[in-house]
């Protein structure tokens, strides 16, 4: 009996004292767990993980419109950005009008001024086109109304003139003579030295000097004015007369698109504000050369005496006396003297480089193809 009683302790002890295999391997919902000791087989294996090393939990996927969505543009002027041609936003302008080849110049900084002179762009006023004449007097024909033209010089040498100022709209008389020839000037509508620092130091000489006496670049302005504008750009000068700054600026557009050259941020800026004003404004026309025969050219009175040369007053020396300055050539040269500053006194002078012999006898001070002014 005794024995019987330790049999059925022993086996309700053992049911009462550990679970069995089934309820171990009951979740509380019902659900099979997998059993603790054998996590080995329940963890996913490395190279089956997406989201990591052996043991660690999946990544979650990402959300479609996250992954979908595009990286953002740089933004225009990051380090290594070629800047716009045109202003952001700014719509493109109508075929061959100014503001669309204003679109299509290239946009830098301003280069160093170094090593910049006048004599980069070839000597002053020099029959570049080979038409008998230099620049300046080809300008002041083309610019001037009632031009009366020295005679003995084929057409070419103006000795008075009206011009209607572009830049001002006043009417300026010129009468070519001392103190009188610097009333009307010729203007580099992009000055000589805007483009050296905009990419014409990268030219050859021969196309700088082209540049220098191109007249396309060049207009006949009051001298007070020219001197005013200076070598200013569309960002610092622009024309006091408001109907003149649109013409003005696609006068400027059209040289440098002709040359290579590139305009600044703010000279761009500032182009196209004024164009705004005027979007069919077209560019500038040819600025070909005047046509210096003597059958077009204005002379109403060539066997009159010149009314702005005086005539000498002391008569030439003998032939076999010493001359006291480079011997005058035939035609009626004026007195020579041992300076402009005499010369002028005496009132002789302007003398112009290529067109009046009297001008290799003195300095040019200033380089710009005219002495004893």
């Amino acid at each position: 009996m005794a024995l019987g009683l330790l049999l059925l302790s022993l086996l309700v002890g053992g049911f009462t004292g550990s679970p069995s295999p089934s309820a171990a391997s009951q979740a509380p919902d019902g659900r099979s767990a997998a059993p603790s000791s054998d996590s080995s087989s329940a963890a996913p294996s490395a190279t089956d993980a997406p989201g990591g090393p052996a043991g660690s939990a999946p990544a979650p996927a990402p959300t479609p419109d996250r992954a979908e969505a595009p990286a953002p543009a740089p933004a225009p002027g990051d380090p290594g950005e070629a800047a716009p041609s045109s202003p952001a936003g700014e719509a493109p302008a109508a075929d061959g009008t100014a503001l669309a080849a204003l679109q299509s110049l290239p946009v830098k900084g301003r280069a160093p001024k170094t090593g910049y002179s006048r004599e980069q762009f070839g000597p002053a006023w020099a029959d570049v086109d080979r038409n008998g004449c230099d620049t300046r007097n080809d300008v002041l024909r083309r610019d001037l109304a009632d031009v009366v033209l020295k005679a003995g010089t084929d057409g070419c040498v103006v000795l008075s003139g009206t011009l209607h100022g572009p830049y001002t709209g006043d009417v300026i008389a010129f009468q070519r003579g001392p103190g009188t020839s610097t009333a009307v000037q010729i203007d580099h509508v992009v000055s000589l030295s805007d483009a050296w620092q905009k990419g014409a130091q990268g030219l050859s000489a021969d196309r700088r000097a082209a540049f220098g006496n191109d007249p396309l670049n060049l207009l006949a302005v009051q001298g007070s004015v020219n001197q005013s504008k200076s070598d200013g750009d569309a960002a610092t000068w622009l024309p006091p007369l408001r109907s003149a700054r649109c013409p003005m600026v696609a006068r400027q557009i059209a040289v440098k698109a002709r040359y290579g050259l590139w305009v600044t941020p703010a000279e761009r800026d500032a182009m196209a504000r004024v164009l705004r004003e005027c979007p069919g404004q077209g560019l500038a026309a040819e600025g070909g050369p005047v046509d210096p025969s003597p059958e077009t050219a204005v002379d109403p009175a060539p066997q009159a005496p010149a009314p702005a040369v005086p005539a000498p007053t002391a008569p030439a020396p003998p032939a076999q006396a010493p001359a006291p300055a480079p011997a005058a050539p035939a035609g009626g040269a004026d007195p020579s003297f041992s300076s402009c500053r005499k010369a002028k006194a005496a009132g002789y002078g302007p003398y112009v480089q290529g067109v009046d012999a009297e001008y290799a006898w003195y300095r040019d001070g200033d380089g710009d193809g005219v002495n004893c002014e």
